[in-house]
This record gives C-alpha cells, structure tokens and sequence, in this order.
C-alpha cells in the first residue's frame, strides 16, 4: 500500500495493450543497445545522450549488470560506444553518465572517438550514509562532441536563476539583478558542478521504479545546451523514459532503446502524460531555479 502522497508511476493491466502499440521500433525501440544499433542510421542525431550501466552489480529487473575489472568493463563500453558514435551528426554531441568506479574508464574510451570538452559534476543529496567510507553523493557527467571547432552550445538556454541575498546598487539601480514580485534574482551563467538537481522520490510525478533514474531537470540542461528544437536526441540505453519525455516537453524528436519491456511501457506511459503536462520541475519562465525555490 503506498503512502498517500506517493505519485510513484506504474503500469496498470489494462494500460499494457494501449501502451506497447506506443513501443513502435522508431522513436521506442525495444531491445538490446548493441543489436538495435545497426539498425539505426548513421547521423541521424544531433544529441546523444548515454546513460549506460555503471560497473557495479545493480538489478534492472529482467536483467543484472554485474561488477568487473576496469579492462573489462572498458571492452563493454567499446562493444556499443564505437557504433554508437557513427550516429551522430558531424557536429554533433554526446554526454556520457557515470560514477567514480567507472568515470575514469569512461574517459579513456570517450577519447578513443571523440574530443571532451568538459567534465560535469552533479550533486546527488539522495543516498545512504556509509559507516566506514565517504558517502557517495556525486555523479559525473562526460561532455564530448565530434568536431571541437563545429558544435552547437546555446548558453543562454541553461541559466540558472539564484536568489540575490545582498543585493548591490550603482547610482540606485540593481547591480547585475533583477526585483521580480517573487524575490531579488539574478541570472547566471552554468558551471560545470552542479547542486540543484532533485533526484525524483516518491512524491514526485515523474518518479518511477526504475533503480538508476535521472532527473528530468539534469536532461533538460543537457538538451537545451547542445541541441536545436527540432533536432534529434537519442538514447539508446533509455530506462524509464526521461531523455524521451524531456525531449518532447522541449519541442525535440526523440529516440530511444531500452532492454527491459516493462520500462519500455513506463516510458510509453510517460511519453503520453506529456502531452497533457509539458511542466519540468525546476524549470520555468525559460531558466531554472536553484533548488528549494519553489520552481
């Protein structure tokens, strides 16, 4: 029995007819990542957006990923990650998800194929404390592109909005902020550490069951950065449907591969609460808002 606030999607029986017409093999593919690869088009897409997983043993329902030596695990990145270059544009770019067991591995095959411009660092307040360790409460991201004199980075896009706690005047006027009816703000340019990310629970609406789900305000940064409406996003390791649906929301095609059929259908089912509900949270008024502001 769930808690009362508990907004926690699932599939219900009699949603599963409607939701796997939805799994159409072109913008939903259901199936495995190395497979389906060759089956897909080279530059098709303009932003590509991985998230595999990680090396470490973790449960994806029908499938378990288990942890292995560096070497190992490398040659598992090499085994997708060279076709999967070829589907990108020529000017186009790719950001690679990882922890600190696998992020240098990832650094070194990123390298073999493209240029990386930058390492993003966000800030996961979710987790268990450890009684013998440091807690874990940071993740990487990797931001690489194929032509590093050719690629697409819309700044003013991704923003963020912080509160101005001591506001600075000249000649009376705000000093690089602006007085709005919600409060003293400024806007500011993105680092590459980021610590207003919410990473979904329970009382969420766009939280699944799904054990390594990313937040739909971290894609929407990645989306709105490196690439144009319109343009294609592709994820080809999709999950419960967060890069799909946030491409949606931000008037982007879409396309995704995912293995396991029941987050194929979670993914269906959020695509088409999508159309009713274009919200992202932390997002709004064209920025996005430092955590804890209400946004």
């Amino acid at each position: 029995m769930n808690a009362k606030n508990n907004r926690t999607l699932h599939v219900e029986d009699h949603e599963r007819e409607e939701l796997s017409l939805l799994v159409d093999g072109k913008s939903l593919i259901q199936g495995d990542t190395c497979s389906m690869l060759s089956q897909l088009p080279n530059g098709f897409a303009s932003l590509i957006i991985v998230d595999p997983p990680y090396n470490l043993k973790k449960d994806f329902g029908n499938m378990t990923f288990s942890a292995s030596s560096s070497q190992v695990y490398e040659d598992y990145l090499r085994s997708w990650f060279y076709p999967l270059c070829d589907k990108l544009t020529p000017q186009g770019s790719l950001y690679m998800c990882g922890d600190w067991r696998c992020s240098s591995s990832m650094q070194r095959v990123i390298e073999e194929r493209l240029t990386i411009l930058n390492r993003i660092t966000w800030q996961r307040e979710k987790g268990r404390g450890a009684s013998s360790n440091w807690k874990n409460s940071m993740e990487d991201i990797w931001f690489a592109v194929k032509n590093p004199k050719d690629y697409y980075f819309n700044l003013e896009e991704v923003k963020m909005r912080r509160l101005v706690r001591a506001p600075y005047r000249e000649d009376g006027q705000p000093k690089d902020w602006k007085e709005t009816k919600e409060g003293k703000y400024r806007d500011t340019c993105p680092s590459n550490f980021w610590d207003d990310i919410s990473v979904p629970f329970w009382s969420m609406p766009e939280n699944t069951e799904h054990p390594t789900q990313k937040p739909e305000k971290l894609i929407a940064k990645l989306i709105l950065a490196s690439s144009r409406e319109g343009e294609m996003v592709f994820d080809p390791f999709l999950g419960s449907g967060t890069t799909a649906v946030v491409a949606k929301k931000l008037g982007r095609q879409y396309c995704g591969i995912e293995q396991n059929p029941e987050y194929c259908l979670l993914a269906a089912k959020r695509l088409l609460l999508a159309d009713r509900d274009q919200r992202i949270q932390g997002f709004s008024d064209g920025v996005f808002w430092e955590r804890n502001s209400g946004h």
